[in-house]
Parts: C-alpha cells; structure tokens; sequence
C-alpha cells in the first residue's frame, strides 16, 4: 500500500470537502483512540548513519550545479515551467545520459519579501509534484506565505514529466489489478508470482537503464541542484508521506544547505522493509476502526450496529463473497473482485472526509450487489482514468521503493512464516499487506538502498507532523524521525487521516505557517 500522496489528497484524485479544525495546546493530551503501540516502534538496530556528501562540489557536476534554468508559460494560470538536466548516474555522469526534470513554480508575491524557494513533494513514492504545486499551492497555502515564497515542484526522475517509469499497458493493468492478492491456494499463488513477474519484466524492458537511477538519495541530489539553479542558498521543503523520507534524506546529505523543512505524515528510515509494512498494516487498522466506530453508530451501515470488531469480521466475510463471486460493475471486463474491493476500501481511509463515500459504496456493495461504487475507488487510488490508462505512480511506486529497500520476504514460504505477524497487527488487511511484498522479490534489479538513520547534524530546526489515526504512516514512525534528527521537533495532530497541514487543524496551518515564516518552531509536546 502507497504512502500515497496526501495534502487533502490535493492531487486532483478527489475534490476536497471542508472539514473539522481543532483546538491546540502545548499540554492537552491525545485522546484514547490512540494507535496502540504508539511509541513502541523499534528501530532497525543495525541501521547506519546516513552520512552528509562533502560541501565542495565535485568539477564534475559544477556544470549541472551553474546551468540556468529557462523558463516559460505552463498551461496552469500564474506557474512557469522549465527544464532542470541531472545526470543519470551521479558516481559516473555522462551527458548523453542526463535527465531532463520538469520543474514548475509561482514566484512569490511580494517580492522584496522574498524568503526563498518552497519546493514540494506530495507522497507516493512517484507522485507528481507538478501537478500537485500547480493544482494545489494557491488552496493549500494562506497568502502571507505564498507572498513570501515561490512555490516549486518538480516531478522526481522516473515521475510524471520527468522521464517517468512505464511497464504495463492500460488494458495490462487492468488485468494485473484483477490479479488475487490474498491466495488461497498453490495454484493462486503461483497466479500471484507470475504477475508480480510479468509486471516486473515489463518495467526493465520498457525502462531499461532507469531503474538502477531513480533511488530517494539521487532524487535528493536532484534538490540540491535545484536549489542551486533557482539561486537559493538554502532549501525549504513541504513533504508529506514518502516525501518527507525524501526530505530527511536531502537534510541528511545536504544539512548545511537546509532551510525550512516541514515533513508531514513522516515516514522513518530506519525501518527494515518488513517492519514498514507489517506497521503501515496496523496503521490501517486503526483507521478502518475508526471509520467502523463511526459507522455502526449511525443508521443503516452495511457492516452491522454492533462495533468494530462486529464490522471488522462482517468486511472479511464481504471480502471472501467477492473473491468467490466478484460484483459486477458495469463493466464486464472488469467485476469487483477481492483485490480491487480492498484496495477501494482502503483508499477511503486516507482522508476523514471520505468516509461518507465509503459507507455508500459498502452499502451498494453488501447490501445491492453493485460493484461499481468501490471500483470507483480503487480506479482513484489506482490513477485509472477513464480512458482506461493509468498514471506513472502505479510504476514509480514499486521502482523506487524496491530500489530503496531490500524486499520484506524472499519468496512465498516466507510470506506464510510471517503471515501471523501480519494478520495480528492488522485482522482486516494483514494478508494482503504480507503477499505483496513479493513484488519486490521478483524485481529486475538489485536495490542500492538499505534503512538508515538521520541526524543531519548542523542542520535548523526541523517540522515533523504526525497525525495519531494515519492509516499509511503509524504515528510513531513520527516520533521515531522527530527523535532521531538533531534538530527535529514533533507537532502531534489527534485526529484521523493522512496529513494534518492544510485544511484539516487550525492549529497545525497556524503552527506550520509561522515556523515558515517566522522560523519559530512549536513548543515540545504540542498536540493540536
């Protein structure tokens, strides 16, 4: 499951609603809904420190370091867009090898006020900061602080518009997307390996070379020289989810360069690959009970009136319904099977305000025998459009993350000895967190990346936000990067959700806004 892209999932995937702001304060204390566990994450003990790169950049990159940027026009209102080139391999750079990145911004307001750049990365990994920048800066954002600031984005190497990772063709998607992720059988997991398998082979024949490149420290480097290019000595950052791994890594290879970094729905990167998934598990665990809670003390919920656990066992029976007898939808092609209820049901818990949707799609699911709604839900977090194609992130995600990280189980017994661990921390969804991270084991090329811990010694005070409920990353993967930064400084939101800044605390927009503009960090311990 993605650590997908958040900010009022801002993106464009669905309009934004209003929503409830809270109260905040220094001492009032998180409410008992609280994830259990929260705290008690154990780090990879064995997790090195990621180390800063010399200052003194080398002759070989000076030129990608002094390029200047052209700008021009975009299609959205107010934004420029030009072209930043990088090179592929940052250890080996070959001209005939760079790459050329898309890079929007709206320079600020006032200009004479200026503080810097404000670069943005929205989650996933492989999300478009791009259209995330152009489509949501001017709602996410009050005035003073866009009068203060360009708003930038750039789509990471192997993104969007930046060369971006392709595998499967739409109709292939469709496909791989029916697949059983949940198998009950030998002949159902040998289904299950050979997608993974297919999906795998098409990403190198399609991407080739790319896939060794597109790891989070070389899409840092990319950062770094654009912080250069736009004239900044330091860099300022909003992240949310896989994007504030990225900005803790930048931060830990460039903390002398660091400026305002805000990272939102933290991720911790000294976590093995098991340990994420079996928590990012437990993490939609919680919100599912959240949203249970919520269900069954209203009328007509299709999961019962009794609670959680009641809704819990009534969601898995629906489940195994569909995996015997998918749903139709409209579509003939394309009948709602288990995976694709799972993953609808777990795209409506990124976001409090998707609840009401969820709750009609399970009513038209369960008690209609209508597919349509929660397939809508999944084509959402899938990026389906309705053309059929699909978004770049649906590649990205597992290019990144695999070259990031060595894959959580080697092969499927593995799986079924750590399938209990799974299912303890999350009842509802821990067999299918278990199973997929076997698409890892069957990918083309070697990861370069392993857990590591963060300190970025001399770097300013640094926001990490952790929301208590978020379903993708635990709340106490928050803790755990506050804790391990040098200069980190946590801000608890006690609410449910992925992310808190923007729209959804008053008291997070007004803590995050004055740390940009006023470099005035909350007080330790502030809960909102």
């Amino acid at each position: 499951m993605r650590t997908r892209s958040t900010g009022r999932l801002a993106l464009g995937l669905i309009a934004s609603t209003a929503l409830l702001v809270t109260s905040c304060s220094g001492d009032e204390r998180p409410d008992e809904r609280a994830p259990a566990g929260a705290g008690e994450n154990s780090p990879a003990p064995d997790a090195p420190p990621l180390e800063p790169l010399p200052e003194e950049i080398p002759a070989e990159l000076r030129p990608y370091y002094e390029q200047e940027l052209s700008w021009s026009a975009c299609d959205a209102t107010g934004f420029e867009c030009a072209t930043l080139t990088v090179p592929l391999d940052y250890e080996n750079p070959d001209p005939a090898k760079d790459l050329q990145l898309t890079v929007t911004r709206d320079e600020a307001g006032d200009p004479s006020q200026r503080i810097g750049a404000l670069m943005m990365n929205p989650g996933g990994p492989g999300a478009s900061a791009v259209d995330f920048v152009q489509g949501s800066a001017e709602y996410l954002f009050p005035e003073e602080v866009r009068a203060r600031y360009d708003m930038v984005g750039f789509d990471a190497r192997g993104t969007g518009r930046s060369e971006p990772v392709e595998c499967l063709s739409g109709p292939e998607m469709d496909e791989y997307t029916l697949t059983d992720r949940t198998p009950d059988s030998d002949a159902e997991i040998d289904d299950l390996l050979a997608a993974f398998e297919e999906f795998a082979s098409a990403c190198q024949e399609e991407s080739g070379e790319l896939l060794e490149h597109i790891s989070t420290i070389e899409s840092a480097r990319d950062m770094d020289v654009l912080r250069a290019a736009l004239g900044d000595e330091d860099l300022h950052y909003l992240g949310y989810s896989y994007g504030t791994k990225l900005g803790a890594v930048y931060a830990g290879l460039f903390p002398q360069n660091t400026g305002r970094l805000v990272l939102d729905a933290a991720m911790d990167p000294r976590l093995p690959t098991l340990t994420t998934d079996r928590e990012q598990a437990g993490g939609f665990e919680t919100a599912f009970r959240s949203f249970a809670e919520d269900c069954v003390s209203g009328p007509d919920c299709a999961l019962g009136s009794a609670d959680a656990d009641a809704a819990s066992e009534a969601l898995l029976d629906f489940f195994a319904e569909v995996d015997a007898d998918p749903l139709p939808t409209g579509d003939p092609e394309r009948p709602l099977t288990e995976s694709l209820a799972t993953t609808g049901v777990s795209m409506a818990l990124y976001a409090e305000d998707l609840w009401p949707m969820l709750r009609d799609a399970l009513t038209a699911a369960i008690d209609e025998g209508d597919g349509a709604p929660l397939l809508e839900l999944a084509d959402l977090y899938n990026e389906r459009e309705p053309d059929g194609s699909y978004g770049t992130t649906m590649f990205a995600f597992p290019a990144i993350s695999c070259l990031d990280s060595p894959a959580g189980n080697a092969d499927a017994e593995a799986v079924e000895e750590t399938i209990g661990a799974y299912e303890e921390a999350s009842p509802t969804f821990g067999r299918d967190f278990a199973w997929a991270t076997l698409l890892c084991a069957a990918w083309p090329v070697e990861p370069t990346g392993h857990p590591v811990s963060i300190a970025a010694e001399g770097a300013t005070d640094i926001l990490v936000v952790g929301t208590l409920r978020d379903p993708a990353t635990p709340y106490s993967w928050a803790e755990g990067l506050a804790d391990q930064l040098s200069t980190g400084v946590l801000l608890t939101y006690d609410g449910d959700g992925h992310g808190a800044y923007g729209g959804t605390s008053e008291c997070v927009d007004s803590a995050v806004n004055r740390y940009l503009l006023d470099n005035i960090s909350p007080e330790e311990g502030t809960t909102c």
